[in-house]
């Protein structure tokens, strides 16, 4: 892959359509950046990558941590939550940053790295629990959130046509690159070797976001691909179709405008519902696994399943999502995600490994689904230019649900078992089916349900006669 300095000005000129957005038409991707744009895709997918044994990995760690450190479970899943609630919270000062130019895109990555190594060191050499939640928890979990609302927004803005699929492949990779260190955290790591496994561990993943951060680069407002023309109708039938599924925002949303609709606040519970869901199922499901007999490898096995099938199903659910309709796809994912909950307490109930497997499986699909669809749905509704704010607003509701799912559900393990936990966790994704229902693009009129008229049956002139 070659890459071309251009130092030339590219004419560019600006079109509105009937409800006054406006398109920046002209300048193609090697004209802006001077590679194709597919690299916007491939380079976040790589930061995320590089983020993603954080969440998806961590607990697999707990026994390990627990015994080198004499911390007690509850600690360890503080530890996640407190991590979750800064990825989270930084999710909307950092996109509010990137769009005023005070962070360009590389900036936030270089940070994002320098966070994650700090987090491991920490976890490695902590002489103090206290410690852990300073290096892990805070600065880990900021660096995390800086790379997350960098990643998954530049996607949007490069593939404001068809951002779906490349958004779900690109949050995807928040999952797949958990899938090594499960298995090294759960099988490999000991007492003998902890703290040089895990330096190398944040070493390299912090070499990962680094070096796709080098390679980020923003598109203008409002740049939309010279070879669509927004005001006609596409001869690619790929795009026809999710332009007509999820047809584009009538303006560009400004934060303060977006928090003036319910939909964002909606759209904000429905997330605070799902991902609290999917954080209990990874907090969970390695001590429950164990719980009910099944052997470390197995228990390995099935959350190394369950992150492979969550990123998988953040790839293929965007793609979905462009062909049949984001909110029709969110509702079929809430429903899948509460059901698997039921499942898996079940499987593990009557002790069915192959079940237990599958609906781990399961689980993760639902799991890693809702945020791809939040993201793109985020930039459907509002708009692409303020698309990191606004998505920073949504994705805030994770600051609870983080600790919800984790901390408080050990909690509400230690008082109902496992039992009542999962099956509290299972009625609210059935319940955030029936919220998304009502989610629908602000602004833009509804289509008129044509009514079939009947006869009157008695006409008129019939009643006089």
């Amino acid at each position: 892959m070659t890459t071309t300095s251009i130092t030339t000005p590219v004419p560019f000129r600006e079109v509105k359509d009937v409800n006054g957005r406006v398109y920046r038409l002209g300048e193609t991707d090697r004209h802006i950046m001077g590679r194709p744009r597919w690299t916007m895709v491939l380079f976040p997918w790589m930061g995320m990558l590089g983020i993603s044994s954080s969440e998806y990995a961590f607990t697999s760690a707990e026994e390990t941590l627990h015994d080198a450190h004499l911390w007690n479970s509850g600690h360890i899943f503080w530890l996640m939550g407190v991590w979750i609630f800064f990825q989270a919270a930084v999710a909307f000062p950092a996109g509010q940053l990137r769009e005023s130019g005070r962070l360009p895109a590389r900036s936030a990555m270089m940070l994002g790295a320098l966070g994650t190594v700090l987090g491991y060191v920490s976890l490695a050499y902590a002489p103090h629990v206290a410690v852990a939640y300073l290096g892990f928890g805070m600065f880990s979990g900021i660096g995390a959130g800086l790379v997350y609302a960098t990643c998954v927004n530049m996607v949007g803005k490069w593939y404001p046509e068809r951002k779906g699929g490349k958004t779900g492949m690109v949050n995807g990779g928040f999952a797949y690159g958990s899938v090594p260190f499960v298995f090294l955290f759960t099988s490999y790591m000991d007492l003998s070797n902890y703290e040089t496994v895990l330096v190398m561990v944040g070493v390299t993943c912090c070499a990962v976001v680094a070096v796709a951060g080098w390679f980020f680069k923003d598109p203008p407002k409002n740049w939309w691909p010279a070879h669509v023309d927004p005001l006609k109708v596409s001869d690619d039938p790929r795009i026809v179709r999710a332009l007509a599924k999820n047809p584009p925002a009538i303006k560009q949303y400004t934060p303060r405008e977006a928090a003036r609709t319910p939909l964002l606040w909606m759209m904000w519970f429905c997330l605070l519902c799902t991902a609290g869901i999917n954080i209990f199922g990874i907090a969970m499901q390695v001590p429950f696994g164990k719980e009910m007999g099944f052997a470390g490898g197995i228990v390995a096995t099935a959350m190394s399943l369950k992150a492979i099938v969550n990123g998988t199903g953040r790839g293929v659910i965007g793609w979905i999502s462009d062909k049949y309709g984001r909110r029709n796809t969110l509702i079929i994912v809430c429903i899948v995600l509460g059901a698997a909950q039921f499942g898996v307490f079940f499987s593990g109930d009557m002790g069915s490994m192959p079940f237990f497997l599958f609906c781990s499986m399961v689980s993760g699909f639902g799991g890693g689904a809702i945020f791809p669809l939040f993201a793109a749905m985020t930039a459907d509704y509002f708009g692409e230019n303020n698309n990191a704010s606004n998505y920073g607003l949504v994705y805030s509701s994770k600051l609870i649900s983080g600790l919800v799912g984790s901390g408080m559900g050990a909690v509400a393990v230690g008082a109902w078992g496992y039992g009542g936990a999962f099956a509290f966790a299972g009625c609210l994704g059935l319940g955030s089916a029936v919220l998304a229902l009502f989610l629908k693009a602000p602004g833009r009129p509804q289509p008129q349900v044509k009514r079939r008229l009947q006869p009157n049956p008695q006409p008129l002139g019939e009643e006089m006669a």
